[in-house]
């Protein structure tokens, strides 16, 4: 079964962007490997706003397919796009029962805590940039009740100081 990796950058005080959807505070290292990481994902899932603030709309993201979940979206708008409403649930199982690369969970913080609740991410992987932006959207939000996870794996980028944390959610399956 594929893995849905939620990848971010945060700040700190824990926002993957600031209280107007800007994330031009966040710094690209030049010892991250952008491309490697890329390669092992082919597809990406993001909620609507990140789609909208990414300026995603026409483009695929590196060729890869890309599903984007809103109810307010139609599919005949974009071509180059999946559009995913109310059966959002049905279409993540569909996608992970396929045979192909990782899914990398782009952005949301709203469609991670949803997927999140479903049992339907299996890591968090959080580049910590060092800037403490005091308001913004954080890194998660709808979440009922905490989630715990397993740390696996620690990588500190000197030039920039940003912190790489990957992590594994250690309660599988959906939350009663």
């Amino acid at each position: 079964m594929r893995r849905i990796r939620y990848c971010c950058a945060t700040s700190v005080d824990g926002f993957i962007a600031g209280t107007g959807d800007e994330y031009d505070w966040i710094v690209m290292d030049p010892d991250i490997d952008f491309a490697g990481l890329a390669a092992e994902f082919d597809t990406y899932l993001m909620g609507r706003r990140t789609f909208e603030v990414t300026g995603a709309r026409d483009e695929p993201y590196q060729g890869a397919s890309t599903f984007v979940f809103s109810r307010t979206l139609r599919q005949g708008d974009y071509e180059q796009v999946t559009i995913v409403g109310d059966d959002w649930q049905k279409a993540v199982r569909s996608l992970r029962e396929q045979s192909g690369r990782d899914i990398w969970l782009f952005g949301g913080a709203s469609l991670f805590g949803s997927l999140a609740q479903a049992g339907l991410v299996d890591t968090v992987e959080v580049a910590v940039i060092p800037v403490i932006l005091g308001a913004g959207i954080s890194l998660a939000t709808g979440l009922p009740e905490s989630i715990e996870l397993s740390l696996r794996d620690v990588k500190t980028y000197k030039k920039t100081g940003t912190v790489s944390l990957v992590y594994s959610i250690k309660v599988a399956g959906p939350r009663a």
